[in-house]
């Protein structure tokens, strides 16, 4: 149960449709006790956003069973770093499931409706598209509105620049970018929003598999650039989603 789900029901009670014993016990939910795992079925309504599965090192059938668990408990199921073998398995056997091949993410049960508020996944070059689509598609399943923006590094700046309206009008900018990762620093001084710097391991022998680029962007001399770990594309929708949510939530009403 999230939020939104516990308001309804607790407007539901008060108007009477509902009996308290009813509403108790569909808040009363506790973890689902796997044999492998306990699956957080109230993460939702303390943080806002669902337990999700890290699908590397986790067999197929145990997937399936932790994505059952979270569509009993109302949760949206989202599974990162699924391998392509993995996902056929996983879908052959819950066909209503959407495989995203690029971003290596399933999804259940996604939201419907346009999404709320814009959070811009910025993509440094096509190398770096898998992160850049797992931040995407994480934060679209989620309940975000994202515009990708692909292929736009700093090697050629003016393809950068030609999109600076769009840019501007985002509430948090996700930059992936692997070499030197000097993205995120050139966009955090071109628009006012947050920009959240992902480093890939894209680029040559002394990129070391992206602790270049996260060094480049840890030192970087734009101020309120904030730097997830190498390739965390999850990791960054997750905070650009917190920020976004909280972007588009109405000022507090005044007590008089």
């Amino acid at each position: 149960m999230d939020r939104a789900g516990l308001r309804a029901l607790l407007e539901e009670v008060q108007k009477g449709t509902l009996d308290v014993e009813a509403a108790l016990e569909a808040v009363a939910q506790r973890p689902a006790h796997l044999d492998y795992a306990s699956v957080d079925l109230h993460r939702s309504l303390r943080t806002g956003h669902p337990e999700v599965i890290y699908g590397a090192g986790k067999t197929a059938p145990q997937i399936v069973g932790l994505l059952d668990a979270l569509h009993e408990g109302g949760q949206v199921g989202l599974v990162t770093r699924v391998d392509t073998e993995k996902a056929q398995a996983i879908c052959a056997e819950r066909p209503h499931l959407t495989w995203h091949q690029t971003a290596r993410v399933i999804v259940q049960d996604e939201p419907s409706g346009p999404g709320i508020g814009h959070i811009g996944v910025v993509c440094a070059g096509t190398s770096d598209l898998p992160v850049a689509e797992e931040a995407a598609v994480v934060a679209e399943a989620l309940g975000n509105r994202v515009v990708r923006h692909r292929d736009i590094g700093v090697a050629g700046l003016h393809r950068t620049l030609s999109r600076l309206d769009t840019l501007r009008e985002a509430s948090v900018l996700i930059v992936a970018a692997g070499m030197e990762g000097a993205l995120p620093s050139v966009m955090a001084g071109l628009v006012e929003s947050p920009v959240i710097a992902v480093p890939t391991s894209v680029g040559y022998g002394a990129s070391f598999n992206g602790l270049a680029a996260l060094l480049g962007m840890l030192n970087s001399c734009a101020p309120g650039v904030s730097v997830v770990n190498i390739d965390n594309g999850f990791g960054a929708a997750m905070q650009a989603s917190t920020i976004n949510r909280l972007a588009m939530r109405p000022p507090p009403t005044e007590n008089t």
